[in-house]
């Protein structure tokens, strides 16, 4: 029987433990290259600010424009989820990958770069709906917080490989030639995608209507959308400002700048595997609103970076633990109360409210770093962190007394 508001797209089957851990890295891949394009242009900005021209305003602009495009296109991304399927979906999120990053390593200026990174809007948008609705179609429910977790974790993975790898390899190859590696591999990702995942229904499974009030989103859809905009406000304003904030305030090297992001990534993954599988259905909803209390610690800890320089790897650190888990754990409430036919639309909408978030907060932070008030910066994060845990601890309160005055 299926319990009432869980989310069950299928009765999966359970596969094999090498086709489950295969289809965990697939999607660890696809969401590390949906969000590539940030966490390059973060670890690169030492380099785009000396190199291409750009001020640190326009590289605020930059992450603006990719995520004001996803967050505009995620609730149509999510409709189209449901309707072409997971298998399709993921080609199309790594195939537009692969050629925003190309046009990225391009750019001879700002416009083009802008350009590319609207381009880059498109996979963003098609990422957390399409990964959801393949792990609620294939991977049994008692197994779906781990691998959400897992998978979730492959953005952090995308910082790892942004700041360590392809930052060194900038070192060798120039900045546009570790662009264009990133390119490729996304393109042979697809092709994997393509290979190996199963092929989609050919028309969309039917669910039953019942009125309009089964066209809106419900239950902790639009209060975790909320949660996400100011967490990806302070989040985006960490990955697109760190690397920059080592190198124009504490004195670091671009390639030692670009490890900072990749300390976040190796502690974001970390975290969003671990408070994923931490996040049972009667613990899952207090958590949004614990982790934005352990982030507003984490941006405190920056903002005194400014004074005690080797904070900032502790810092670095705490905002992958707490801040950027934060996302994971609201896509395993979306996932555990979703009625049947809505995961991919409710994930979109949730991610909406995140990528409108990183839309907003770089431009914010980027005036006060232009004019090197990074302290000030860090405590504007500190408040968006702030107001996330205030909205989540709201709903959670909200939700534990709706479920003991409703009927069971």
């Amino acid at each position: 029987m299926r319990r009432a508001g869980t989310a069950t797209e299928a009765a999966p089957a359970d596969a094999g433990e090498g086709s489950a851990r295969g289809l965990t890295a697939l999607l660890t891949t696809a969401m590390a290259f949906s969000m590539m394009q940030l966490f390059l242009l973060g670890a690169l900005g030492p380099r785009l600010v000396d190199r291409l021209g750009v001020s640190e305003t326009v590289l605020g602009l930059t992450t603006t424009v990719g995520f004001g495009t996803a967050a505009v296109l995620s609730p149509a991304g999510g409709r189209i989820v449901d309707r072409i399927g997971p298998r399709r979906a993921l080609v199309a999120l790594l195939a537009l990958s692969a050629v925003a990053l190309g046009l990225i390593g391009a750019a001879p200026g700002s416009s083009l770069l802008l350009a590319a990174v609207a381009l880059g809007g498109l996979p963003q948008a098609l990422a957390n709906p399409a990964t959801n609705k393949a792990i609620l179609v294939s991977v049994p429910a008692p197994k779906r917080g781990a691998v959400t977790g897992a998978k979730q974790s492959g953005v952090q993975l995308g910082a790892f490989v942004a700041g360590l790898p392809l930052a060194v390899a900038a070192s060798a190859i120039g900045w546009r030639g570790a662009v264009w590696v990133a390119a490729g591999a996304a393109l042979l990702a697809a092709l994997w995608a393509w290979r190996t995942l199963p092929a989609d229904a050919s028309s969309p499974p039917k669910v039953a209507a019942s009125g309009p009030a089964r066209s809106r989103p419900r239950g902790p859809v639009p209060w975790l959308a909320a949660f996400s905009l100011f967490l990806g406000a302070g989040i985006a304003s960490v990955n697109t400002y760190l690397a920059l904030f080592g190198s124009q305030r504490l004195g670091m090297g671009p390639t030692v700048a670009g490890a900072l992001v990749a300390v976040l990534g190796v502690a974001g993954i970390a975290g969003r595997v671990g408070w994923s599988r931490a996040a049972t259905p009667g613990r899952a909803p207090w958590l949004p609103g614990l982790l934005a209390g352990g982030a507003v610690g984490a941006a405190v800890l920056l903002a005194a970076a400014v004074r005690v320089g080797p904070l900032v790897w502790v810092a670095a650190v705490a905002v992958g633990v707490f801040a950027v888990s934060g996302n994971a754990v609201s896509m395993v409430l979306v996932m555990q109360r979703s009625a049947p036919g809505r995961a991919g639309q409710d994930s979109a909408l949730v991610a909406a409210g995140f990528f409108a978030g990183f839309a907003v907060g770089p431009p914010l932070f980027g005036f006060l770093a232009e004019r090197g008030r990074y302290g000030e910066g860090w405590s504007l994060v500190a408040v968006e962190f702030a107001v996330a845990g205030a909205v989540a601890l709201a709903w959670a309160v909200r939700d534990r007394r709706t479920r003991a005055d409703g009927p069971r």
